[in-house]
């Protein structure tokens, strides 16, 4: 039995991972792999780098947080193109779509590496956090096994404990529907400044020992993602996954999240957006050098991809 970490779970941010297990595409390419739920997703990886998980479907970037330079691991697909994060906040405070000068003088609840992408995403467009008393800070509550971060940061923006979130798709659609929180930024459908589409994307990652050992696994999981990629076009595909892992509410929310997911599903990674996301890494300090395309990215020859 393979193990696949994801750092969220009640989330549209890895369902593809989690499709992968639930809708059996693992079994389907000869691979046997159960799903775990370990927060925050520098924990995935440091499991990963130890040996008791055989997946990440994790934030791309943060695989440095275990694997420094990328030394020791590889991506071996997208789940998803682009950084898939979304900036809400207290509708009380009157937000309005793009305006990212709410957020000076507010606590806004991030999970750990998941925060750099907002952090260089407001430096990007002109705003200091520290100048700004911008208190990037994670949600209370969301520390130990079974967290959920995207439904954790709705409830205490509703609680009014912070001022905003960064966070998935299913807390903000929660907030939003609650009337609790408004969106002011989505990055993957344009907002923002440019070039933070491409600061990170939902991947999946493995050892390089396990590439270099089990090439026809790592394949195989690629074929896995990809085929999860095809049925999830089918609604009551995702509202099936979604009822075995999901509350009710999310259960039923799950498919229309995953509907405007779909032109974003391409499971391939190009040079051009690697490059782009090492930019950001050694922007926000977690990497030093320029590792090649190869040194980042699994062989995406034939055996990985067909069919």
């Amino acid at each position: 039995m393979l193990r696949l970490a994801v750092p969220d779970l009640i989330s549209n941010s890895y369902f593809p991972a989690a499709a992968a297990v639930e809708l059996e595409c693992f079994k389907e390419e000869g691979l046997e792999v159960a799903l775990e739920l370990i927060f925050p997703v520098d924990r995935a990886y440091q499991a990963l780098r130890e040996g008791t998980v055989d997946f990440v479907g994790g934030s791309a970037h943060a695989a440095l947080a275990a694997f420094p330079e990328w030394r020791g691991v590889k991506l071996l697909c997208a789940q998803a193109q682009g950084m898939y994060w979304f900036l809400v906040m207290r509708a009380d405070l009157g937000p309005q779509r793009g305006d990212l000068e709410i957020v000076k003088g507010r606590r806004i609840g991030a999970a750990p590496w998941v925060e750099m992408g907002l952090r260089q995403l407001l430096i990007a467009a002109g705003i200091d956090p520290a100048k700004n008393r911008v208190d990037l800070a994670p949600v209370p509550g969301a520390v130990g096994a079974g967290t959920n971060f995207g439904l954790t940061a709705a409830k205490a923006l509703a609680d009014r404990t912070i001022d905003g979130f960064w966070a998935n798709g299913m807390g903000a659609e929660v907030a939003v529907r609650s009337g609790a929180g408004s969106v002011v930024l989505d990055v993957r459908r344009g907002d923002g400044p440019p070039g933070a589409f491409h600061y990170t994307m939902a991947s999946l990652a493995a050892t390089d020992s396990m590439i270099e050992q089990c090439p026809e696994v790592a394949a195989a999981a690629v074929r896995a993602i990809v085929r999860a990629h095809k049925r999830l076009k089918e609604k009551a595909a995702a509202t099936q996954v979604g009822r075995k892992l999901f509350p009710p509410a999310q259960a039923e929310l799950i498919a229309e999240l995953i509907a405007r997911d779909l032109p974003f599903y391409d499971a391939s990674i190009s040079p051009a957006s690697v490059n782009a996301m090492n930019r950001f890494a050694r922007d926000v300090g977690i990497l030093a050098g320029t590792p090649s395309y190869e040194a980042v990215v699994a062989s995406q020859h034939s055996m990985f991809w067909r069919s």
